[in-house]
């Protein structure tokens, strides 16, 4: 018996302009509507299933049944992901190379990101005292190109950093964009790639000697299974693979000085430095608040789930956003409360914000350590070490656009710093 016998069917040719109008909520509306957590739909001309919850997102996670080369569509290879990325690849070739990044995760390469963070945001809010107004979403990508170029070991003059901010800020702003904005993305990625080329071109002939122990040299020496190197645009998208998301973490941060703002009860608890409750409060953040609506993947080989068949090659994906915000997980998932995360135990598939899984072995994105840390850094001087003002703006958000940001992106006003 085929799936389309039995799975939740939706009716009609194609629904890729319905996904685009409803976004975040696309998944999340039909497993609501079907009374189900798979649905069978037709996407980009072709058959779709979406799913959702933590027992879909253990399957979908699990390498024997899916895999990730050749899934997501050609827009988002060319502006969001790059060419053979990690997120591309499968089995051996996607461990080792996922060995790479996770390499650079030690608790002492953290705690260089968390201080290299602070400094910039110090900087940034000394120049942010003489100015009229902040638009804190710009500003903030500025000081994350920074952190990220530092970190990874790329020497960036100060007359380069807004060309580079835009461009990788184009990269995960355009994918689900169409017509101008959507070739922004992918010029910005041609000549961020391009621009990258030339230096670990530089590294490998001598040119340009980066400390041995930095991101930068590790990845331009990095050796595939078969021993040799990686083409240098392989490299070069990988760096980007480091660079792109933190500059993406603004898109959070924006977020934390809504939170701030909008429950100042909450913030009251943050100036007590308990550091407890100030993770919790990140973790809601990214509970709560849009930012990947969905992750895609292929059905790897023909099998059955809750009796339904999967057939191979079939596009599949699973909701992020709903997953996060399903009542069968979290008890009032509408509700914004760090208190929720006291007792959590850490699923690593009931709480998906960038994906889930095993670091390691699976797809889970290596920099959400990197994204909690950065967060950490940010959420302190939004919370406890600057004093701001924000006018009237409109401070509401799009569950449409992808990715979602307020509309003002945030505009604070008569910054000081706390003494």
């Amino acid at each position: 018996m085929s799936n389309s016998d039995q799975m939740p069917r939706e009716e009609g040719m194609d629904h890729s302009l319905s996904l685009m109008r409803e976004g975040y909520m696309y998944i999340l509306n039909r497993r609501k509507s079907f009374n189900s957590d798979i649905f069978e739909t037709r996407l980009l001309g072709k058959k779709a299933i979406c799913m959702g919850g933590k027992e879909a997102a253990e399957v979908f996670y699990d390498s024997e049944k899916f895999k990730r080369k050749d899934a997501a569509p050609n827009r988002a290879v060319q502006t969001l992901f790059g060419k053979n990325g990690v997120q591309a690849l499968d089995g051996q070739p996607h461990k080792h190379r996922k060995e790479m990044f996770m390499s650079i995760m030690s608790p002492d390469a953290l705690k260089t990101l968390t201080d290299i963070t602070k400094k910039h945001w110090e900087i940034a809010v000394n120049q942010w005292e003489q100015q009229d107004e902040v638009i804190l979403y710009e500003e903030v990508k500025e000081i994350l190109c920074k952190t990220a170029c530092q970190w990874v070991g790329i020497p960036l003059q100060e007359n380069e950093v807004k060309r580079l901010t835009k461009d990788l800020g184009a990269m995960f702003e355009s994918p689900a964009k169409v017509g101008p904005n959507h070739w922004l993305g992918r010029n910005s990625r041609n000549h961020v790639e391009k621009w990258m080329g030339e230096i670990i071109s530089q590294v490998r002939n001598g040119k340009m000697n980066p400390p041995e122990d930095s991101i930068l040299y590790r990845f331009s020496w990095h050796r595939d299974l078969q021993d040799n190197l990686l083409d240098t645009e392989t490299v070069a998208v990988e760096v980007i693979n480091i660079l792109r998301p933190i500059v993406a973490i603004a898109i959070f941060n924006n977020f934390i000085a809504l939170a701030v703002h909008h429950y100042p009860g909450k913030r009251d608890k943050l100036k007590s430095d308990d550091e407890k409750y100030a993770q919790m409060f990140i973790q809601e953040v990214r509970r709560f608040y849009p930012f990947f609506p969905f992750v895609m993947a292929l059905v790897k080989k023909d099998f059955t789930w809750r009796g339904y068949n999967f057939e191979e090659g079939t596009l599949t994906l699973l909701d992020l956003y709903g997953t996060n915000h399903d009542p069968e997980i979290w008890k009032n998932p509408d509700v914004f409360n760090p208190n929720r995360f006291a007792e959590w135990e850490g699923s690593p598939f009931s709480f998906i914000p960038q994906g889930g899984g095993d670091y390691f072995m699976g797809h889970r994105c290596a920099g959400e350590w990197v994204t909690i840390e950065i967060m950490k850094v940010s959420l302190d001087f939004l919370a406890n070490r600057m004093i701001y003002e924000i006018p009237d703006q409109d401070l509401s958000y799009s569950m449409v656009s992808m990715p979602s940001i307020p509309h003002s992106k945030i505009v604070i006003k008569n910054v000081k710093q706390r003494i």
